[in-house]
């Protein structure tokens, strides 16, 4: 079997993305891009998927409004989606890809679409942060 940790990694650098930490056995990168809003994004390699979670902001149970604009947005992102964490609380980006057809470009454009929503919907997040 193909080392998907290893072609991940070469992803990571081509892209130059700052690797933060990286655990081979767990098959988990956390890296970041300041410039492009993405702090802690986790990338975890868990054969036959990459999944991809950027903790955005955590909601009180009443956030009923927000829920319903965050499902709305969906609708806009090309790759990726706003998740809730198991808790209910926590909002997270969440995108997973098929792994055995990787490719760095949509490696990428999964980034490029985290990055554009943070640039594009960041006023809108700071201010579901604080309901």
């Amino acid at each position: 079997m193909k080392d998907y940790f290893a072609v991940v990694k070469s992803y990571l650098n081509e892209l130059e993305l700052e690797v933060k930490h990286e655990s081979k056995e767990d098959g988990v990168f956390i890296v970041s891009s300041e410039q492009d809003g993405i702090v802690n994004l986790i990338i975890c390699v868990a054969y036959p998927i990459v999944i991809f979670e950027q903790y955005l902001f955590e909601v009180k149970p009443d956030a009923y409004p927000v829920f319903k604009e965050l499902l709305q947005k969906n609708r806009d992102i090309i790759h990726g989606a706003f998740v809730l964490d198991d808790t209910g609380r926590k909002v997270i980006f969440r995108d997973s890809l098929q792994i055995e057809n990787l490719d760095q470009n949509e490696f990428g454009a999964t980034l490029n679409s985290l990055s554009l929503l943070l640039n594009e919907y960041s006023e809108q997040i700071i201010n579901f942060s604080k309901h």
